[in-house]
């Protein structure tokens, strides 16, 4: 299937991991549904690994872990849909999964067929345990074509991690979005460590395939699977600025009964959420870094309407200064023109003048621009 914009919604792993169960997922859509963020966009609920059992049955099926989920996978489905969200499941491309269940490989249209029986509508794949001997583009390849025959439509999510080269062969498997990294972890080094991978990959992201830097971890607070140290929430801010700017998919992995309103206002920003999900696609660019300080970032994206998003981070824990100048955008002195921006979480107003911009950020503090060009 051909998506048109970033995927949104929520998954299980780095809260749960392996304790999951059908109680707790129908709850999850329940939050979806009720708290806003279905309305904001937030559609996928997807279960990740250890939802089977450790081997498949006399027929070759997947089958899902009574105890777990003892009413199977398509009750599960149809719960989904009745909230008005859609069903996400997980496999490899492997003989296992990451956590040691059957995977998909030899099995790959069986498996896309009783996906599609279950009600199943985005499929995470994995790439743990696969074949030392076969290159990871035919195995995704593989499903992507069962995906496509399985008679219901299904988004294929790519989950390699950027092996093998994965920019310059995804594109041919279907796969509706690919991850570009490892995992992340609830800690500001890891949420660091992705942003600095996707220097060398912006091109490779946009409309029908788009470039995935992992799910999120805003308001885990150091719990769960992926806890580990934790962050502050204007790290967490910060860090859902940038995969928002950057038109990563949005998928949510803290425990959604519990969130804070810190983390509510985060994942709910009507207007990060419109950069992220405009409708034109285009790839960002990263400007020039001031005084050669790498931990400035500063990038800046085209938007449908005419319009630009700017982001503006300070990945340090000092305050350090921003700049950038209009002719890296496009407006130099020459055209008449500069920037009226507005900041999406304080709603402050700016009017770039002498074509900078020169701004003091916070400790791991971001500015978010929506910014519109007028006349001078």
């Amino acid at each position: 299937m051909v998506k048109l914009t970033p995927p949104m919604g929520w998954n299980s792993w780095n809260t749960f991991g392996e304790n999951i169960n059908e109680a707790m997922i129908c709850e999850m859509a329940d939050v979806m549904a009720e708290s806003g963020l279905k309305e904001k966009g937030y559609e996928y609920l997807v279960i990740d690994d250890c939802w089977s059992l450790k081997e498949r049955d006399e027929k070759e099926r997947l089958v899902p872990d009574p105890e777990k989920f003892p009413h199977g996978m398509k009750a599960i489905a149809d719960y989904v849909h009745a909230k008005g969200l859609k069903f996400g499941m997980y496999s490899c491309a492997g003989n296992l999964t990451c956590a040691g269940y059957p995977g998909s490989f030899e099995h790959e249209f069986l498996d896309a067929e009783t996906f599609a029986e279950w009600g199943v509508d985005f499929l995470k794949y994995d790439y743990c345990y696969h074949s030392p001997i076969i290159h990871g583009k035919y195995l995704y390849r593989r499903m992507g074509l069962a995906l496509e025959n399985c008679g219901r439509e299904i988004l294929f999510s790519a989950c390699s991690w950027g092996n093998d080269e994965t920019h310059a062969w995804i594109k041919e498997t279907g796969a509706s979005m690919w991850r570009s990294t490892g995992d992340i972890f609830d800690t500001w080094d890891s949420v660091k460590d992705l942003v600095t991978q996707q220097d060398k990959l912006h091109p490779y992201n946009g409309v029908g395939c788009f470039n995935d830097m992992d799910m999120l971890i805003v308001g885990m607070h150091g719990n769960g699977n992926v806890g580990l140290a934790g962050c502050t929430d204007q790290q967490y801010r910060t860090h859902y600025a940038i995969w928002a700017l950057l038109g990563s998919p949005l998928m949510i992995g803290c425990d959604l009964r519990t969130m804070d309103e810190a983390t509510k206002e985060t994942l709910m920003n009507d207007e990060m959420i419109r950069i992220n999900q405009d409708p034109l696609g285009s790839q960002p660019i990263r400007l020039s870094t001031p005084y050669g300080n790498d931990n400035i970032r500063i990038y800046a994206r085209n938007l449908a309407n005419g319009d630009l998003a700017i982001g503006l981070f300070n990945m340090s824990g000092e305050r350090a200064k921003a700049t950038f100048n209009l002719d890296e955008v496009g407006l130099p002195f020459s055209t008449g023109r500069t920037l009226q921006m507005r900041e999406v979480w304080t709603g402050n107003e700016v009017l770039v003048k002498n074509a900078t911009h020169i701004e003091e950020l916070e400790p791991y503090g971001c500015s978010v621009y929506r910014a519109k060009v007028v006349k001078l």
